[in-house]
């Protein structure tokens, strides 16, 4: 099975998809209390959303292994990105909503190293390649980490989540005329938008995110509702809602690629 999907283009650009992943390997099989539960959380239909970026030669890296085995977007040493606040794990035991993803006890020290190993550290060293190779080519490069989320989660956040919620680790991970245009690209009228709000950024745009090196990232967490259908109650029999290819938000998201382009 393969763990990701990569297109390679040559422009300035590289759309990370940690989450989009909707596949759990064989040997998962009957670990989970459901498939379904394991599967809830993920940032539905990105590769969809995003496909326009294509035809802007950016590269595109979607994981394809569900987040409920390994979470490629938190430290890999286990540490919190969020101290003090509600969270998940590297392998998380329970979903958002804080449904027990095991039947029984989560995965222990050994089995998340494995895990860690097998998973994890092929997508990032297919990140780290792909960073390595443009950097090589055009000396500043932007890292885009596409994010989704339901937009109500109350014990992760409180209210509505914004459409647009933008994470550049409070300003440390890209350049601050970067984050100026995503912003300006999403003050669009019926949307709404926040810069370093609840999400700042996973361990993904902290990591990489070294301007100084000619490496700019930049996090976008989009609330669902803003390109799908979204109940006010998720169940088996309604989620994931269905991708809907003429949201307005997809001219937006357009304007926000183009600003992150020379």
């Amino acid at each position: 099975m393969s763990l990701f999907a990569l297109r390679r283009g040559n422009a300035p650009l590289i759309l990370s998809m940690p989450h989009a992943g909707t596949e759990i390997p064989g040997e998962f099989a009957g670990v989970f209390v459901s498939d379904w539960l394991a599967r809830k959380d993920t940032d539905w239909h990105l590769p969809a959303l995003y496909a326009f970026a294509v035809a802007r030669d950016a590269t595109i890296l979607a994981a394809r292994v569900s987040r409920s085995v390994i979470d490629l977007n938190r430290d890999p040493s286990g540490a919190s990105l969020y101290p003090g606040q509600t969270t998940t794990a590297l392998c998380p035991g329970e979903t958002f909503d804080g449904e027990k993803l095991y039947p029984g006890a989560p995965p222990d020290a050994a089995e998340i190293a494995r895990r860690r190993e097998k998973y994890f550290a092929p997508y990032h060293a297919a990140l780290q390649s792909e960073i390595t190779r443009l950097r090589a080519r055009h000396g500043q490069i932007t890292l885009y980490d596409c994010h989704s989320i339901r937009s109500e989660v109350p014990r992760l956040f409180p209210d509505v989540l914004p459409h647009f919620n933008i994470g550049t680790n409070g300003g440390a991970s890209c350049a601050p005329e970067l984050a100026a245009r995503v912003v300006a690209s999403c003050a669009v009228p019926g949307f709404s938008h926040v810069l370093n709000g609840r999400f700042k950024g996973g361990w993904i745009t902290r990591h990489y995110g070294q301007p100084a090196q000619g490496v700019h990232a930049i996090q976008m967490e989009l609330a669902c509702r803003g390109y799908m259908d979204e109940p006010a109650v998720v169940s088996p029999a309604n989620w994931p809602g269905a991708f809907n290819p003429s949201a307005p938000i997809l001219p937006v998201l357009q304007t926000v690629i183009e600003s992150l382009l020379p």
